[in-house]
């Protein structure tokens, strides 16, 4: 029996064996086993077989958001009321879409800095997610902007970037990034940068 954690759950599972740990490389996987809830990968072990990786933490989570009873009345569910902003030119950030939907997410995308703050205008999400490197306005840019502005200065920043240097977090930081993520990164590292974040945001008084 393992026992798995992700953020305040816990969960219990039975397998049928343990074989040991080892070091892997994850590769991604097409998109018809990118769509399947849990799996974040897949890997090929020295004798050549190809092995799945699942995503537990992603797992746990969405079996806690099924076991959630329904809400009558008052805020909605995380989960079911958040709109999440991916603002790259990255190819990766279609399967950043594809992963927050997948945990029941609604996605707003904008393909550039520009086009990110013009879709600001009218819409205040619960969450922005950013890379440095985007065309016409990176993402030091847009951040600065964001917190600039009344209506989204409260608004959590999450950077995804390749640059992980120390010089470039912490400018991402000055500028007032809540949180920074270097590429590659794990699918639950992601979801558990977010749910803290709009959590704590949902606490302010309105």
């Amino acid at each position: 029996m393992i026992l798995v954690r992700a953020g305040e759950h816990s969960t219990a599972l039975v397998t049928d064996e343990l074989v040991g740990s080892r070091e892997i490389v994850v590769k991604s996987v097409g998109p018809q086993v990118a769509s399947v809830r849990g799996i974040s990968g897949a890997t090929i072990l020295g004798d050549g077989r190809i092995v799945i990786i699942l995503d537990m933490g992603a797992l746990v989570r969405s079996e806690w958001r099924r076991a959630r009873p329904k809400r009558r009345c008052g805020r909605p569910a995380t989960s079911a009321s958040s709109r999440w902003w991916w603002t790259t030119r990255s190819p990766c950030g279609a399967v950043t879409q594809r992963l927050l939907e997948r945990n029941g997410m609604r996605v707003l995308t904008a393909k550039d800095g520009v086009e990110a703050m013009a879709l600001l205008q009218d819409h205040v999400p619960d969450v922005i997610l950013l890379d440095i490197e985007m065309p016409r306005m990176d993402g030091y840019e847009v951040a600065a902007h964001v917190r600039n502005d009344p209506r989204l200065a409260d608004v959590p920043l999450i950077m995804i970037t390749s640059r992980v240097g120390e010089k470039h977090r912490a400018r991402a930081i000055e500028l007032g990034v809540d949180d920074y993520l270097g590429k590659p990164y794990q699918e639950s590292q992601l979801l558990d940068a977010i749910e803290p974040l709009v959590l704590a945001r949902r606490r302010q008084p309105l």
